[in-house]
């Protein structure tokens, strides 16, 4: 017989439900864990010497993060999905209704149903520890919170703050979540438990008392049909300016909410049900979170085949480079990693506006109350600057974070070996330059790694660990451990010109080129790869990259793969006239004020083009769309990426490829690779040879093969 998941005891009138799920690194709420839990609640409820009850967990960092992804992962019918939901329902109204005061003592991460569940409860008391995070993640997962939390967050908090969780599916700290009502309390951690047995005590005997008190504009607002039906109208218009249709979970949350609102939290508990049921099984939820497993399932490995070599712990980091991404992974790697990092540049001023940037990433967390001020503090004092090499001495790794100009990079790690010790990492944050070109000027080649960061880095997941074939293991698993420690999605790649992520996207910026020295407007090819499901389009991307990085990266592959990449003169024409985009506020669009506005006409006057084409919109995003979709197969055919399943995650992570479409491959495998096949053969006949279909993909498709395993 396996170990309880929930361990039931009770001292000085006080029941304890201890939640430890044997075999998991964190609680999930199973089906078998609901029943326990269940049966738990009903014993302490019918014995006359328990007063009180407490949650907790025995994990040593999480709380309750939710139902088990797997679960939704296995269902395949409505009735099966409506079912599971219904019992997790019956089992949080059985602690909602006791009748007996029961307190959740939270430390670590309470999210989705475990964050439900807490809410049935009549005290929540948190630790202050970084760990303790809490939210309604599910709508990432393309479902809905359907255990309640879409009829009583609300009632707690206030219809607007709680639709900013439950649509977005964001987390929050635990001062955050006391300023926001959702827990009553916050400790340290140490005196968790010794609060929650106070605490307990007293809800015994007095009760909770006092009220929360709401503004009277909320009460306006929420309280009167008029005013709700204002404060939903707006809400389901932005949503639908986000989404364009493509991410049907917000908007079935809203409705949830709603209809609660409008007709009771039971009324609302059906529609979540039946909704959730709808939500699980289709399309856009099974891409999800296959993307979610994927990620979780990277989490887990060291980025080497069997095991390897463990990897080394890096303390003390050095950024050689102070500009916008060496800042950027500066702060990072104090807030996320707690690493010592030394900022290196040429000048003091250069230094100076480095380690402000870098802080600044400190001070918006601290601005939205996600951290306090003793923990910035404690933050801002890991990072510090030089303009020599002082300090690199001591560095268990040294990343390089300056411009994209192979020749300087080389003298610099020429330098950097010089002044650091024979077992440090070396990393260059390199977007398209070859780190084999790199490798050759340094005299121990074997531990220089590609970290190639993403744009904003305190935004972006994903993180691309670039191997040549003569990395050793350990700078491999010490490139991928420090990068998980920086919160990233770290997948490993060959280095090969482009990597996988700039690779895959060079033909789809190539052909938005393409449609513009046609005559397509600039905004209506944007336009069409937004409807598609990218979060920007082409053109726009082009402008916020920098036209001058768009072109350098896109030079370098036209010297690699020739005609088929790299090839419009449209960025050459940008360039000339002196157009780099957002940053100059020159490039496609016209900038005010740093924000964008409309296309700027006379683009299309230094490129050559005349804008008078009628292109379908179909049309649009199939060029620019499988584009993408052929080159994603020669990379992978070219072993870039080590399997679809990295490669479909560093698409959606590191580009924006839509995720509901679950990845390039992905997408490949549900269009039918035969049917993806006839699409490139008729583009091919109409516009040439750079949309021959790759040779992998006529094969697989000949042999009836997918990319990834029925599921």
């Amino acid at each position: 017989m396996s170990d309880p998941a929930v361990t039931v005891r009770v001292q000085r009138g006080i029941g304890w439900l201890e939640l430890d799920v044997p075999g998991k690194p964190v609680n999930v709420l199973t089906p078998a864990v609901q029943e326990e839990l269940a049966s738990a609640i009903e014993q302490l409820g019918r014995e006359d010497d328990v007063r009180a009850l407490v949650l907790i967990s025995r994990k040593r960092d999480s709380f309750i993060t939710g139902v088990d992804v797997t679960t939704i992962a296995s269902l395949r019918t409505r009735d099966a999905a409506y079912a599971l939901v219904r019992r997790a329902q019956e089992v949080v109204k059985r602690l909602e209704r006791l009748g007996k005061p029961v307190l959740a003592a939270i430390h670590g991460a309470c999210l989705g149903g475990g964050l439900e569940v807490v809410l049935a409860c009549a005290y929540r008391l948190v630790s202050d520890d970084p760990a303790t995070r809490l939210g309604l993640p599910e709508v990432r997962l393309g479902v809905l919170p359907a255990v309640g939390g879409c009829q009583r967050l609300p009632r707690l908090i206030g219809v607007q703050p709680a639709l900013d969780l439950i649509l977005t599916g964001k987390t929050v700290s635990a001062p955050r979540a006391r300023r926001l009502g959702i827990v009553d309390e916050v400790v340290h951690p140490v005196v968790l438990e010794r609060v929650a047995e106070e605490t307990a005590a007293r809800l015994a005997t007095e009760g909770r008392g006092g009220h929360r008190r709401h503004s009277l504009k909320r009460l306006a607002m929420e309280t009167n049909p008029l005013g709700r039906k204002m404060l939903f109208g707006a809400a389901r218009r932005q949503l639908e300016r986000k989404t364009h249709g493509h991410y049907p979970a917000p908007i079935a949350a809203l409705q949830s909410v709603e209809h609660g609102l409008t007709h009771g939290i039971e009324a609302g508990q059906d529609v979540e049900a039946a909704l959730f049921a709808e939500l699980a099984i289709g399309g856009v939820s099974r891409n999800l979170v296959r993307l979610f497993v994927g990620s979780e399932a990277l989490e887990k490995e060291p980025g080497v085949e069997g095991g390897g070599t463990p990897p080394r712990l890096v303390a003390n980091l050095g950024i050689v480079g102070a500009g916008f991404m060496g800042s950027a992974i500066a702060g990072v790697a104090a807030l996320e990693a707690g690493v010592d990092v030394r900022l290196k540049d040429r000048d003091h001023g250069a230094v100076g506006r480095g380690l402000a940037a870098a802080r600044d990433v400190l001070h918006v967390r601290q601005r939205r109350h996600d951290l306090d001020d003793v923990r910035v503090r404690r933050l801002l004092a890991l990072l510090s600057g030089t303009i020599g090499w002082d300090g690199f001495g001591r560095s268990d790794a040294v990343l390089e974070a300056v411009f994209e100009e192979v020749d300087l990079k080389r003298q610099l790690f020429r330098e950097i070996e010089a002044h650091v010790r024979e077992d440090c990492l070396l990393a260059s944050n390199t977007s398209t330059i070859p780190i084999s070109r790199i490798a050759e000027a340094v005299e121990r080649p074997e531990r220089l790694v590609g970290m190639h960061f993403f744009s904003p880095v305190e935004k972006m997941p994903l993180l691309e660990v670039i191997v040549t074939d003569q990395t050793a293991q350990w700078a491999t698993t010490t490139a991928v451990e420090l990068g998980k420690r920086l919160g990233k999605t770290v997948i490993v790649v060959r280095d090969r010109p482009g990597f996988w992520a700039n690779r895959i996207l060079a033909p789809y910026l190539d052909e938005a080129g393409h449609l513009l020295l046609e005559g397509v407007a600039a905004d209506t090819i944007d336009r069409a790869a937004v409807q598609f499901g990218f979060r920007v389009g082409p053109v726009t991307l082009l402008d916020e990259v920098g036209l001058d990085v768009a072109e350098r990266s896109a030079r370098l592959l036209h010297d690699e793969f020739g005609e088929r990449i790299g090839s419009p003169v449209t960025l050459a024409r940008m360039l000339e006239d002196g157009r780099l985009g957002r940053k100059n506020g020159r490039g496609f669009y016209q900038y005010e004020g740093g924000k964008r506005r409309e296309v700027d006409q006379t683009a299309y006057e230094i490129i050559g083009a005349a804008v008078d084409a009628d292109v379908p919109k179909e049309d649009i995003q199939a060029r620019l769309v499988f584009a993408m979709l052929n080159e994603a197969v020669v990379a992978l055919d070219d072993g870039v990426v080590r399997s679809a399943r990295d490669g479909d995650i560093g698409a959606v992570f590191g580009i924006g490829f839509p995720a509901f479409r679950g990845g390039p491959l992905r997408y490949l495998d549900e269009l039918g690779l035969s049917d993806a096949v006839s699409v490139l053969e008729d583009l091919e006949r109409q516009y040439g040879d750079r949309f021959t279909p790759a040779p992998q993909l006529v094969g697989m498709a000949s042999a009836g093969r997918t990319f990834h395993p029925s599921d």
